[in-house]
């Protein structure tokens, strides 16, 4: 048997088939949990990535209207598909959208792209923007 520390990807493979053949006994739990943990953990980078995507696109759009294009409202457009797509297979993220300090820490990050994309360091310290009537909105774009 291999252990977690020496091949993660064989480890992961033995775990898989201990769990499907019942042999508890033999399962790793401790590392398996971890795991487990990992992947909740894995979701929620994803969401904050992508958010913090498209609030520094939507940043870009609002300061920056000599610059729009078609590039940033792809952008735009398929960051907002994707959020709903991981939002609607992992329901249990929403909540997260509604967290101020999460909030605060992808704006954070939002800003820290666009600053460093533009050059410009004039934008709101904190999100000037609603969740679902604007920024998951589909249809909206701010304006300057």
């Amino acid at each position: 048997m291999h252990t977690y520390n020496e091949d993660i990807l064989a480890w992961s493979m033995e775990q898989a088939q201990l769990i499907r053949a019942g042999r508890f006994d033999l399962v790793d739990i401790e590392h398996v949990a971890e795991e487990i943990e990992d992947v909740g953990k894995s979701e929620q980078r994803e969401l904050t990535s992508r958010m913090s995507v498209l609030l520094a696109h939507l940043l870009k759009w609002q300061y920056q209207p000599e610059r729009r294009g078609a590039s940033w409202e792809r952008t735009i457009r398929a960051q907002r598909k994707e959020i709903a797509y991981h939002l609607d297979d992992t329901p249990s993220l929403k909540p997260k959208l509604l967290e101020p300090r999460w909030l605060d820490m992808v704006w954070s990050k939002a800003l820290a792209q666009a600053t460093t994309e533009t050059g410009l360091d004039c934008f709101p310290e904190t999100c000037p923007w609603l969740m679902d009537d604007e920024i998951l909105n589909a249809c909206w774009f701010p304006e300057t």
